[in-house]
């Protein structure tokens, strides 16, 4: 997977992550840096552990499903990109994120609901040629820098961003599903 690869990947991810930050920086007051920084290392802490949790699972089950491991990747970023798509139309979640009180628990609570994907994209990190600790570095590095711009342009962007940024994160994620599956059937040749 080329250094292109994983940056897109991460900024995918990391839509969920920015969208939450968006709809948080509408409602954080504007003398809460400390909270605002605290929240987007959250948010770049938890995706950094969780593709490495997500690898550790997978290493265990690589000689069994080597033979198929890129239909597992098509199915898991599809499914992950889907539910970005989904998510993006769903009012339900902009009711939740506007909520004033952010302690730690939620700050918590937020970090692993906006991670989660990227322990799947983790699983599928086992079964590819990459140095698992770069594009973990990576995803939490991009995630910390995409949430703190969308804490401090909350205000401004509103929650109109914040949804297509999940939908064109979704997007990311199918594409490059497509991308290694088509490469693994040969239909396609490395870029």
């Amino acid at each position: 997977m080329s250094i292109i690869e994983i940056i897109l990947i991460s900024i995918g991810l990391a839509m969920d992550a920015f969208g939450v930050s968006i709809g948080k920086g509408l409602t954080m007051p504007n003398g809460s840096n400390g909270k605002k920084i605290v929240l987007a290392a959250l948010f770049g802490v938890f995706q950094f552990v969780m593709p490495l949790i997500g690898w550790a699972i997978g290493r265990q089950f690589i000689d069994i499903i080597a033979e198929f491991d890129h239909w597992i990747i098509f199915v898991l970023l599809g499914y992950l990109g889907i539910s970005m798509i989904r998510e993006s139309y769903n009012d339900e979640s902009d009711e939740e994120v506007e909520n004033n009180n952010l302690g730690f628990g939620e700050m918590m609570l937020l970090s692993v609901a906006t991670s989660l994907d990227a322990m799947a994209v983790g699983l599928t990190f086992a079964f590819m040629d990459i140095n698992v600790w770069f594009a973990s570095g990576m995803l939490g590095i991009i995630t910390f820098l995409i949430s703190l711009i969308g804490i401090y342009m909350g205000r401004f962007m509103g929650q109109f961003v914040g949804r297509y940024a999940e939908l064109i994160g979704g997007a990311v994620l199918i594409l490059i599903g497509t991308k290694i599956l088509m490469q693994h059937l040969g239909i396609m040749g490395e870029l």
